[in-house]
């Protein structure tokens, strides 16, 4: 069976017969399952009424397990995501009462990004429905397979740099 992918590489090795493009196979699978497994579970967290990016910070707060508690910035890095927009983003779930925001009480130059008990909640039962989902987009694949390609991922992520290690549980 081919793939959008093989008729790519068919077209280059028409085109530049000199040319080793077997690199694009596997930056170009990635790609696009990048793109289709994004699309996939935008879709899947629409349904539940949440966006991609509230999943993201109540999902990060969880598990850092209790007291389900980071900085702002612990917040931004373990999310990758930027302090403005984690600014925006957590206003947005203080208005809807799914996080506090408040000073640290043994350091008050330090604010404290907490889940709320309804944050939590809500994480809990979003994060059951997204493993389930995940799951079935990775149905085509055994539990050996998905080791294999977790596997190789991992191995292809830690040369590029993305050691992904803050130091905190959460991370």
């Amino acid at each position: 069976m081919r793939d959008a992918v093989d008729g790519i590489l068919d077209r280059w090795a028409r085109a530049r017969p000199d040319l080793d493009a077997s690199p694009m196979a596997v930056i170009g699978r990635i790609s696009r399952l990048s793109r289709l497994l994004g699309q996939a579970v935008r879709e899947h967290l629409a349904e539940q009424g949440v966006e991609p990016w509230e999943f993201d910070v109540l999902a990060t707060l969880r598990r850092t397990g209790p007291p389900f508690t980071l900085s702002p910035g612990e917040l931004a890095a373990s999310a990758m995501i930027g302090g403005a927009a984690l600014t925006h983003r957590a206003d947005r779930l203080v208005e809807r009462g799914l996080i506090t925001r408040e000073v640290d009480p043994d350091n008050r130059r330090r604010v404290l990004i907490t889940l709320t008990t309804e944050g939590l909640e809500l994480v809990d039962r979003l994060v059951t429905g997204h493993v389930a989902h995940e799951d079935r987009l990775l149905a085509t694949l055994g539990p050996e397979d998905r080791e294999i390609t977790a596997d190789l991922l991992r191995r292809l992520l830690i040369s590029l740099g993305d050691t992904g290690d803050t130091g905190r549980p959460g991370a």
